[in-house]
Formats: C-alpha cells, structure tokens, sequence
C-alpha cells in the first residue's frame, strides 16, 4: 500500500490517544478505568506498555530502511498482544461486577490490530543485488 506508513504512524497515535480516554465503567462501584487511571483497582497503568510501543512504531514507521520495517513487526506485534491482554484483563467480570466497556475501548484495540496491519504492508523498496 502507498500510504501504509502513514495510516500505521496515524494508528499508533490513535492507540495512543485512546489511553487517556476512559475504557471501562463499572457501575456498581462507579469506578471508571482508562489507560492510566484506575483507581480503586490494583491494575496499574495498563496503556505506559501500549504507549511507548507505540511511540517507537510511530517512530519506526516512518523511518524509510528496511530494518526499521522488520523490527516494526515486533512492536506492532507486542504492542497488539498487550493491547489483547489488558482487554480481556479488564473486561472480566470480578465476583459478580461486571464492567461496562465504552466505545474508546474497541477503538483501542481495533487501532492496535490495524496498527499490526500496516506493519505488514510497508512501502518499501527492496534494492536487488
């Protein structure tokens, strides 16, 4: 694709962005949870690894060497798998309270699996020796 480097740098901002947006609403204990405030809980800041994966993607995606798109494959990957975890992590219901999921939520891990996308398809020219 032409534009892969961009729309994969312009996903990496959206994951970015969507961490500080709220995630998660559990009504019975009106906690709301986002990327990194999750207070009343012990999950910690669960968008710090999505944020500097993605950082270094955005980075990496619009770095024009072919080293630069192989070593995307990785950050992309992890930054999915860790997007993955934290959205089976925090949508699980926890001794019958179970967790309304907002719509930033599904943005972020759509954004993290098309960001995996577009490390795929990098516009690259490969010289031939």
């Amino acid at each position: 694709m032409k534009y892969a480097n961009q729309i994969g740098a312009l996903l990496a901002a959206v994951v970015i962005a969507s961490c500080f947006i709220t995630w998660i609403k559990i009504p019975d204990t009106a906690i709301t949870i986002s990327g990194f405030a999750t207070e009343g809980t012990r999950y910690g800041k669960p968008g710090l690894v999505n944020v500097v994966m993605s950082s270094i993607a955005i980075l990496l995606f619009l770095i024009p060497r072919i080293w630069a798109k192989r070593a995307n494959l990785f950050f992309s990957g992890f930054n999915l798998a860790w997007a993955f975890r934290n959205f089976i992590l925090l949508s699980t219901c926890h001794a019958g309270d179970c967790p309304d999921r907002q719509p930033a939520f599904f943005i972020y891990i759509i954004a993290a699996l098309l960001q995996l996308v577009m490390s795929f398809l990098p516009n690259q020219a490969i010289a031939k020796k």
